[in-house]
């Protein structure tokens, strides 16, 4: 990153903590990782409604939406990977900092970049879901058709089949959606998450 000395940041007379106050919630970032297939983005959808009906002031970032706006310049090498979830990461904290609660739903392979989310958002307002599910069964699954197409090498550097996934070692929560149905899932995501989007 190139350093700029003619970049000064601008403070403003409004803090995290006002934004907070207003919402009366908490902003925080729920960083949802898995492979592709696990049930990531099914889940994200199912807990930003549940979190839209209790009044909560709640945005969902996905991997493939994100693709095709704000990083749609990027491809799936391990550089272009790591500059999404950068990119990702950055736009995350802002809408903590605002006070929203975030999903961020993206397989996002590499370990060393989960710990760069958590590290710039903050661990109070951090939290990394693994959501858990076998090769086996994604492959089963396979909603878009990509193992098929990487498994027959009409996709290259994808996740699990010739690219690695690094498992997250200590989640703050375990879905395992190999057990778990849908309903389930979000269900354990909400009874986790609720007191920790409590402002007092």
């Amino acid at each position: 990153m190139k350093e700029n000395r003619n970049i000064h940041v601008s403070e403003g007379f409004v803090s995290y903590l006002d934004r907070c106050r207003l919402l009366n919630q908490n902003g925080l970032v729920l960083w949802m990782t898995g492979l592709s297939g696990s049930g990531k983005s099914t889940i994200a959808v199912n807990v930003e409604k549940r979190l839209f009906d209790k009044n909560k002031a709640v945005y969902r970032l996905d991997g493939d939406n994100i693709r095709t706006g704000l990083n749609s310049d990027l491809g799936f090498t391990e550089n272009d990977r790591n500059e999404n979830i950068r990119r990702v990461i950055e736009a995350a904290k802002l809408f903590k900092d605002a006070g929203i609660i975030t999903i961020v739903s993206f397989i996002s392979p590499y370990k060393k970049m989960r710990e760069q989310a958590k590290l710039k958002i903050g661990a109070g307002c951090f939290f990394e879901i693994y959501i858990k599910a076998s090769l086996e069964i994604c492959k089963k699954r396979d909603p878009k058709g990509l193992y098929k197409k990487a498994i027959n090498k009409k996709i290259s550097n994808f996740t699990g089949i010739t690219d690695i996934y690094e498992e997250p070692e200590e989640p703050d929560l375990i879905i395992d959606t190999d057990l778990l149905s849908v309903n389930e899932s979000v269900e354990k995501i909400m009874e986790f998450i609720l007191d920790k989007i409590k402002f007092s």
